[in-house]
């Protein structure tokens, strides 16, 4: 076990060094002049001038990018350049709480709807009730996540003359209103996941429950409930961690737009305004660390394999 983890995580170093790459160059390709963009149209040459000189903006690229990736090594993110004492990092971490508490209970509320959905829906194979999940899991996954959040604002706003609040509430300062803020914003993040979950579990159970031993406990006079419980859910999880595993990836990247529509102060709105404002080092840190999460969430995805089932060993 331990070999193995430690295999994965070296594993991890390309990875993060293709995202690095790609996230620096890519930035640098923007159009737009970043100094001029920074100081506004009406600073003058001189002030542009200082402004490269003072971020190494006329260094040449690759001196750029070693000095940066030099700095990833120590946990230096660097400063942001819209403001010399906001460290890249700090305000990563401030920003951090929001955005995993919007994942997580999306996650939850996915979860809740899905596994007794695709339960059902593969032991009552063809009935009405498969039916309807079938098509609202298909319906989940149709329908995009800010597509589902813009609707949940505009059409109680047309209805009832009501909108989210747009000032966040942290949930140590009010759980009660922080928990009300991030109810709309994780239904429409956890839609997508809630289809692709229950279809996996529909179909990974179907093809357990025509397995052998299945047929064996049924012969036995075993509770239908019990074989589905105890035996078929538990061997037909291992594909359906891989999604939730890989989805909740999906999840941290798609609350870039959802924290824009709701006004929510996390990782995603952070994303959209440092863009915008060509901020470099911002947006390269807050890529490398969604990269870093998803790494880490699949590396536990992969380890949970061998609690669900024994005969899986990474020796």
């Amino acid at each position: 076990m331990t070999r193995y983890v430690v295999q994965r995580l070296l594993m991890v170093i390309p990875v993060l060094f293709g995202v690095t790459l790609v996230t620096f160059f890519a930035m640098r390709i923007l159009p737009g002049d970043l100094a001029r963009t920074t100081l506004g149209e009406n600073a003058t040459p001189e002030a542009i001038e200082a402004f490269r000189e003072e971020h190494g903006l006329d260094d040449p690229l690759v001196t750029q990018y070693l000095r940066w990736v030099g700095g990833l090594v120590t946990l230096d993110l660097g400063e942001s350049f819209r403001s010399a004492d906001r460290p890249v990092l700090d305000e990563i971490l401030r920003r951090i709480p929001v955005t995993f508490e919007l994942a997580i209970i999306s996650l939850a509320f996915s979860l809740l709807i899905s596994f007794p959905a695709g339960i059902i829906s593969a032991v009552k194979q063809d009935s009405i009730a498969d039916y309807v999940s079938r098509v609202l899991s298909m319906a989940g996954l149709a329908i995009p996540s800010f597509v589902m959040g813009s609707l949940m604002i505009t059409l109680p706003a047309i209805w009832w003359g009501w909108i989210p609040p747009l000032r966040y509430t942290g949930f140590t300062d009010n759980p009660v209103s922080n928990l009300g803020q991030m109810i709309l914003p994780a239904i429409a993040l956890g839609l997508g996941l809630a289809g692709s979950v229950t279809r996996m579990i529909r179909s990974q159970l179907l093809e357990v429950l025509r397995q052998d031993y299945i047929r064996t406990a049924r012969a036995k006079g075993v509770a239908g409930h019990i074989i589905v419980q105890r035996h078929a859910l538990r061997n037909a999880l291992i594909p359906v961690l891989t999604v939730i595993g890989l989805q909740l990836g999906v999840l941290l990247g798609g609350t870039i737009i959802i924290e824009q529509i709701f006004a929510l102060p996390g990782l995603g709105r952070l994303m959209v305004e440092s863009v915008g404002l060509r901020d470099y080092p911002m947006v390269q840190g807050v890529v490398v660390f969604l990269a870093f999460a998803y790494v880490v969430v699949n590396l536990l995805v992969d380890l949970s394999y061998a609690w669900l089932d024994p005969r899986i060993r990474y020796s």
